[in-house]
Order: structure tokens, then C-alpha cells, then sequence
């Protein structure tokens, strides 16, 4: 058993789903990967399936249907602490999150670090192939998140991460209601408020290859409204 698992969530990527494997696989030995189906009607499940069958680091969560990004993710670590892997993380599925800084996350999660983000808003990270608009949204819901909370963190909204076990084990995910942007800012603060070393090292995020992007209006309106029951609940 590795020490660290990729949870991957998949919906209609079929185009990206191998290629996202051998290279998550490649990057770091110390990776095995999770990819969490939501019965995508594409047959993305079928092709996780062979995956898994030809190589033992790849495993596969099927799920009913299409219940949102943050119960795949929370499904996952679910299925991760149950196997009793060591670190656990989350990326996308569209190459957003390159797989060669994982072993970045790995060093920092082994050297101490309880929460390991990826961040495109400290010195080095940044993001490519998005317009000024996106820009904008983005760096004003992490500064909106981050002004609410009152914490430091720059990268709020952000999904690439890497949790050590006990961050995990202590935050209640059966007490975890949102999911896109919400979800993420959601799971950095809870980590936060239970005292977990929180780490951000630069990343470019880089716009999906093949496919189109999951976000919607909701998703981010979701996130503004939840960071202030977050702040009053947590």
C-alpha cells in the first residue's frame, strides 16, 4: 500500500480520464489514485474500470448519480480513511492541476504540514488561458472569503490539496453541506479552526484541455453565502 491517494471525481471525461491517471501515476510513486464516478453517461466509468483492472494503484468509486463535487470528494475520503491511507488528496480530472507538482504537495505534507493548497494567488502561482472576467471573479470570492473568515489564506476557492489523515479524521464530513467553491473554502476553514498547519505552494492552474467546465452561477453563489455561516457555525 502507498502511503497517499489521488481522489479524482469524474462526470462525462471520458476524453481525459486515462490520460489523467498515467499521469498522476508517473508523477509521484508514493500515489495510488481513486477516480469517483458519477455514473457518467459516457461511459467514463466503464474505461475507470479498465483501468483499475490492468494496474493495482488504480481504484474506482462508483457512485448512483451526479450528486455535486463536494460528496464525491467526501465519498472519497470516506473510501481513503477506510484503507488507511496516510495522505489524501483532491484534483481535477481536466489536467487543471498538473500532476507534476504532487510531489510538492507529498514532500510538504511528509515534512509536517497537515494541509498542503495549491494556490495560484501566492508568489509563483498564478493561472493561464483565462479571461479578465474569470480573473476577477476569482480573486474577489478568495478576497470575499478571506475578508469574512478573517484568515490569511490567499487561495480560498481552490481544489487541488492535500490532507494528512488526522485533518480528516478530525473534521466532521458528515457536518459538510456545500460543495463547489464552498466546499473547498468550507474544508480549509475547518481545518484551520482545529488548529492544522495549513501550507499554500505555488501552482499554475491552467484551463481544461478537452471538455467543459463543471462551474455555474450557483455554485459560486453558493460560495458567497456560505462563508458567513461558516464563520458564525464552525
Amino acid at each position: 500500500m502507498r502511503p497517499a491517494l489521488a481522489c479524482i471525481p469524474t462526470y462525462n471525461e471520458r476524453e481525459n480520464v486515462q490520460a489523467i491517471t498515467h499521469a498522476v501515476l508517473g508523477a509521484d510513486p508514493r500515489l495510488d489514485v481513486l477516480i469517483i464516478d458519477d455514473n457518467s453517461p459516457d461511459g467514463t466509468g466503464k474505461l475507470a474500470d479498465e483501468l483499475a483492472s490492468a494496474d493495482e494503484r488504480v481504484h474506482v468509486l462508483h457512485r448512483l448519480q451526479k450528486q455535486g463535487l463536494g460528496r464525491a470528494y467526501l465519498d472519497g475520503f470516506r473510501w481513503a480513511l477506510g484503507r488507511n491511507y496516510q495522505y489524501v488528496l483532491e484534483m481535477d480530472a481536466d489536467f487543471s492541476h498538473d500532476p507534476k507538482y504532487l510531489p510538492q504537495f507529498l514532500d510538504a505534507a511528509e515534512q509536517g504540514t497537515d494541509l498542503v493548497l495549491g494556490s495560484r494567488y501566492v508568489p509563483g502561482g498564478g493561472t493561464l488561458n483565462w479571461g479578465p472576467i474569470r480573473q476577477l471573479i476569482s480573486r474577489g470570492g478568495s478576497l470575499y472569503a478571506r475578508l469574512a473568515l478573517g484568515i490569511s489564506i490567499r487561495d480560498l476557492t481552490g481544489g487541488f490539496k492535500c490532507f494528512r489523515r488526522s485533518v480528516l479524521e478530525s473534521i466532521d464530513l458528515g457536518a459538510v453541506r456545500s460543495s463547489g467553491y464552498a466546499f473547498q473554502i468550507e474544508l480549509t476553514y475547518r481545518a484551520l479552526k482545529k488548529g492544522f498547519r495549513v501550507k499554500e505552494i505555488p501552482i499554475v492552474f491552467e484551463d481544461r484541455r478537452v471538455g467543459q467546465s463543471k462551474m455555474s452561477r450557483t455554485i459560486f453563489l453558493e460560495a458567497l453565502s456560505m462563508v458567513w455561516k461558516l464563520r458564525f457555525t464552525v
